[in-house]
């Protein structure tokens, strides 16, 4: 077959055109490669043969009021392998196992770990043991993508003292990661679990830094040592607390292993918390590095349920601890003065329908408000109760913040269980059926009512002052505080000559400190099926307040028991402060 010379000519110019046309696009796609996206394809090279391991921040340092440590850093040693996929995770998991012990469940959490970040390397120990770290330093060669450096772990001087108060860190899970305030975290990364470590979690976060390995194709590490500049980890500056260490550690040798309840110490003028305190309580160094699983099984498991703040989350009838609020609510409706008696004076009980008995069978006979507070007489206050009314003692009751948190800054408070309205009762006794029991019980701190020991707290530290409630505050900020009680001046200084009197000659005269005059009030709270509960609520010195203290233990039988506990604390506390302000002067 032959071709006109002419279409010979036309095929080459075509032929010609498509190789310049080729070599034209080969060039183009040389130029961008090795010019214009030079930049790009050298990081990706580096990408993969460089690993970035990250190098934990320390947390804040957590101090008292005078500067003593209550959460530190301590160096200690972290575990984690480089692995390209999960199986050769799982085969070096294996090998790992036969020469230290790793169990089944953390084998797991190392996979979990590595399908969260996989190109992190995938945490085995967080915490690991000197010996541990050893044993695996002589036998590196065998694992190559092993990595081990040093890494900052929490420590707690005083950690069964301080549970409630500053919780503990821990691993951050995954639910963790899926929230807004986590979306700059990582997977492995420690964070607050619980106490004043969640709460101020921004304050106390380091800064990660990182270093790089260097890795082959199999991501076995060749080298770990100037592969490319570090970035040194950040620590934050440290979080100094209202806390006064020595009273915690006073709170907590007086409760000792046997007590249950809860004790919360305020300043009276800016609701600086100096003690907050839950028994029983459990160390919280355990859960440094992950906690066993027995231990944290025996802690759920324990029926004094350790883990429970009693003093932020405990809510308990306050008993007698609650007649002030009746007591300041009759005044503010000028419906009696310190010195008004009652229609019917107390032989023991009072019948109203039924006969509702007094604490003390033997009656305290003809009394005044101000005796009435002293001797904590319950008839009194089951009169003056009628004469309130109950829709006004539940308005009251809410005046005075008896329904609220008092917005101490720890996560997991309670709110207090008290009614606006007379709905409630309604709706449980049937309309109209509340009426005989309900108002008399509530007037003296029982029934529906529960309060929480820095509820209690909040309330008496406006009868320490000049009637105003003060917010608790942990960490020092401007005090914040709210004018609850109407009174002139003459019935608040006779409220708080009452109080002084429940110590002096009351019912917690055997709790007196000798040298030191002491306001406050006992309650004895009944709880069905269990021993009465014991509280106190006061302050010192009474002429001059400078520590309120809230006290209950749980089936503690009376009142009294509390006050010997709460006036020994306020003790320590004055005492520890006049020592120190004269060496200060020295």
């Amino acid at each position: 077959m032959s071709y006109h010379p002419n279409a010979i000519l036309r095929r080459a110019r075509l032929a010609r055109v498509l190789l310049f046309a080729a070599f034209v696009a080969l060039g183009g796609a040389f130029f961008r490669a090795q010019v214009l996206q030079n930049a790009e394809y050298v990081l990706q090279s580096e990408n993969n043969r460089l690993r970035e391991v990250p190098l934990p921040g320390a947390r804040g340092t957590i101090y008292d009021r005078h500067g003593e440590v209550i959460a530190e850093n301590l160096p200690g040693y972290s575990v984690s392998i480089l692995s390209p996929t999960e199986d050769s995770l799982r085969s070096a998991l294996t090998t790992l196992s036969k020469v230290i012990q790793i169990d089944s469940a953390q084998q797991e959490l190392a996979v979990r770990r590595f399908r969260r970040a996989r190109t992190r390397p995938a945490v085995i120990f967080n915490d690991a043991s000197f010996q541990v770290v050893s044993v695996l330093e002589e036998r590196r060669v065998e694992f190559p993508g092993l990595i081990i450096q040093s890494s900052p772990k929490r420590y707690y001087p005083d950690g069964a003292a301080m549970a409630a108060l500053v919780g503990y860190t821990g691993e951050i899970s995954e639910a963790d990661l899926s929230k807004d305030k986590y979306e700059s975290y990582k997977a492995g990364q420690q964070v607050g679990k619980t106490g004043l470590e969640l709460q101020y979690e921004a304050q106390l976060r380091g800064k990660e830094g990182r270093r790089f390995v260097e890795v082959d194709a199999r991501n076995r590490v060749v080298r770990d040592a100037g592969v490319r500049p570090e970035e040194q980890p950040e620590a934050p500056p440290a979080l100094r607390t209202n806390i006064d260490l020595d009273l915690q550690r006073y709170a907590h040798q007086y409760f000792g292993d046997s007590l249950r309840g809860a004790v919360v110490a305020l300043e009276p003028t800016t609701g600086a918390v100096l003690a907050l305190y839950s028994a029983p309580s459990y160390d919280i160094n355990k859960f440094i590095g992950g906690a066993s699983s027995s231990f944290v099984e025996s802690l759920r498991l324990d029926p004094h349920r350790p883990q429970f703040n009693r003093a932020i989350s405990g809510t308990y009838a306050p008993a007698s601890t609650w007649k002030l609020a009746t007591a300041i609510m009759g005044l503010e409706r000028g419906l009696v003065t310190m010195e008004t008696r009652m229609p019917q004076p107390c032989t023991g009980g009072y019948y109203y329908g039924r006969v509702f008995k007094c604490w003390d069978k033997r009656g305290h006979g003809d009394v005044t408000l101000a005796q009435a507070i002293a001797k904590s007489c319950d008839v009194y206050f089951y009169q003056l109760g009628l004469k309130i009314g109950l829709s006004n003692l539940l308005a009251g009751g809410i005046s005075l913040g008896f329904a609220d948190k008092t917005q101490i800054d720890l996560p997991s408070e309670r709110k207090p269980t008290w009614f606006a309205n007379t709905t409630y009762f309604d709706r449980k006794y049937g309309a109209r059926g509340w009426n005989r029991s309900v108002l008399l019980s509530l007037s003296i701190g029982q029934a529906d009512n529960a309060q929480t020991p820095v509820s209690m707290a909040r309330f008496y530290t406006a009868l320490a002052t000049d009637g105003s409630a003060a917010t608790p505050q942990i960490v020092s900020r401007e005090p914040e505080r709210k004018q609850i009680l109407n009174l002139d001046k003459t019935q608040l200084a006779g409220i708080q000559l009452a109080l002084a009197d429940v110590v002096s000659r009351g019912t917690a005269a055997g709790a007196q400190i000798q040298g030191l005059t002491i306001a406050g009030k006992t309650g004895t709270a009944q709880v069905n099926g269990q021993l009465d509960n014991a509280w106190f609520v006061g302050y010192a010195p009474a002429n001059d307040p400078r520590i309120v203290v809230a006290i209950i233990i749980e089936e503690g039988l009376h009142g009294s028991t509390a006050a010997r506990v709460a006036t020994k604390l306020m003790e320590r506390y004055l005492k520890a402060r006049l020592t120190m302000t004269a060496i200060v002067n020295d």
